[in-house]
């Protein structure tokens, strides 16, 4: 089993970088073959940790969850060192448990997105299937939780997150069917987020804060960005506590089984794999062509 030294990246708003104890702190521009991240990733150390700081959606929110180039987001991160991705999202609540303002870990993923978004790095003459079983890694999930206690933030372990493609907010008919589904939470960004992370061999797990009802509950206010804002306001100081305890939880080095996610997934033999496609993703898999 693979052992690395831990490097965390977290992907979320472009505040969170702005946190003391952050040390050694510099930009990083990174290009890759599916094209330039959200915006430059923010690197440094937070306890003598290496960790990479990236805005989903750029800084100043400028791209949309279908606009996001999510394999370029991943890769970077992967170039970098990556070791463990937090991922921090704003989601709506689907059920009357996980009220405004607390947050949710999700263990599962139900992917209604529309196909608008390049999701695997696979293609251009090489096939390759990574399971998604269990799309979060559990230790890396139970990280965040013990997280989320120890600054007192009212927290859940578990249930479904829904990904939708957005832009707009769900029809109420849409918000009751999810619920159906016994999906927990909804949101806009954990796929293709979660799929690449484990294309790129990196255990993945979401700090979820729940903004809103979103549509369904009866006598709350639909959802809507000024109570998105809103909420999301009150949370930036607890999120940027909640990712320093994570990373503080996390030991020097570690193995995972995730870390080797990819070794029988990839089923088109090395010599019939072109030869730009084998260089493109030679940071990801040229450890099985080697």
């Amino acid at each position: 089993m693979t052992t690395k030294k831990t490097f965390v990246g977290i992907i979320g708003g472009s505040g969170l970088y702005d946190m003391e104890g952050l040390t050694d702190v510099r930009e990083e521009r990174v290009e890759t073959p599916f094209g330039s991240p959200s915006d430059a990733l923010v690197v440094g150390k937070l306890g003598g940790t290496p960790v990479a700081f990236l805005p989903r959606h750029g800084r100043g929110h400028r791209f949309l969850p279908s606009e996001v180039n999510y394999r370029a987001n991943i890769y970077a991160l992967k170039l970098l060192g990556a070791s463990h991705i937090v991922s921090v999202s704003a989601v709506g609540s689907l059920q009357e448990e996980h009220a405004p303002g607390t947050v949710v870990i999700p263990t599962q993923i139900l992917d209604r997105t529309t196909g608008m978004r390049e999701r695997t790095f696979f293609g251009k003459g090489v096939v390759g299937h990574v399971s998604l079983a269990d799309p979060y890694c559990p230790g890396l999930q139970e990280a965040v939780f013990a997280a989320c206690q120890k600054e007192g933030v009212k927290s859940h372990l578990g249930g479904t997150y829904v990904c939708v493609e957005g832009p707009r907010f769900s029809s109420r008919a849409e918000s009751f069917s999810f619920r159906r589904d016994n999906a927990a939470i909804i949101g806009m960004t954990a796929m293709p987020e979660a799929i690449l992370a484990r294309e790129a061999e990196i255990p993945y797990a979401t700090l979820a804060f729940v903004t809103d009802y979103d549509c369904w509950k009866e006598h709350e206010e639909a959802v809507s960005v000024e109570a998105v804002l809103a909420v999301l306001k009150k949370n930036v100081d607890a999120s940027k506590r909640i990712v320093k305890n994570i990373v503080a939880s996390l030991p020097a080095e570690s193995t995972n089984p995730l870390f080797d996610a990819a070794a029988f997934a990839i089923m088109t033999p090395k010599d019939l794999v072109p030869f730009e496609t084998r260089r493109a993703l030679a940071p990801l898999f040229g450890k099985y062509w080697n």
